[in-house]
């Protein structure tokens, strides 16, 4: 765990990369787009705990038709034999027999995870699946998963805010930073 002193140099060394009236306006955007094309079909929607609590609780206030909510807590395997293999820590306690789930994330990174949810998703019987992810990082390399609906596009970097954590801490920031490049990177 980071000390206060830490955490403070960490944000005042970091660069903004998106304000909260950009993401705000995202997050707009992704709520016309979502009710758009699911206002019609009454879904479970699932947030990945935990770095899309924030996002989802602006997002949620906006999408104008009934749903179901519920919350997934998954932890992936980080060795490359793995294959993206997840372990839920907490599941859903709603049924996804004939549903459409929406799944609500913070940062789509590698994509295993989001692969991996959705194939459970989809294997428990759902009807259709979806996903909306408040950033996309673009990492330089073809990606397992594309989300259905994506707030910002973010650069190859460590980023924290809105959700995102470093080290545990700063997941309450309005905006979203990134570490400061190393020079020569």
């Amino acid at each position: 765990m980071l000390t206060q002193e830490k955490a403070e140099q960490i944000l005042q060394a970091a660069d903004l990369i998106y304000s909260a009236e950009v993401i705000e306006q995202a997050i707009q955007r992704l709520a016309d787009e979502i009710t758009a094309e699911l206002s019609g079909q009454y879904p479970l929607v699932l947030c990945v705990m935990k770095g899309a609590a924030v996002f989802a609780g602006h997002l949620l206030p906006k999408l104008v038709f009934p749903l179901n909510f519920d919350y997934i807590q998954v932890s992936r395997y980080h060795n490359a034999t793995s294959g993206g293999d997840i372990d839920w820590l907490i599941r859903p306690q709603n049924d996804f027999q004939n549903r459409s789930v929406l799944v609500i994330d913070d940062i789509l990174d590698e994509g295993l995870t989001l692969a991996a949810i959705r194939k459970q998703v989809l294997d428990r019987g759902a009807r259709s699946f979806y996903a909306a992810v408040l950033a996309d990082k673009e990492i330089g390399k073809t990606k397992p998963f594309h989300a259905d609906f994506v707030g910002l596009q973010l650069p190859n970097r460590y980023v924290f805010g809105f959700g995102m954590d470093i080290y545990d801490a700063w997941r309450n920031l309005p905006a979203i930073y990134a570490l400061h490049s190393e020079p020569g990177k």
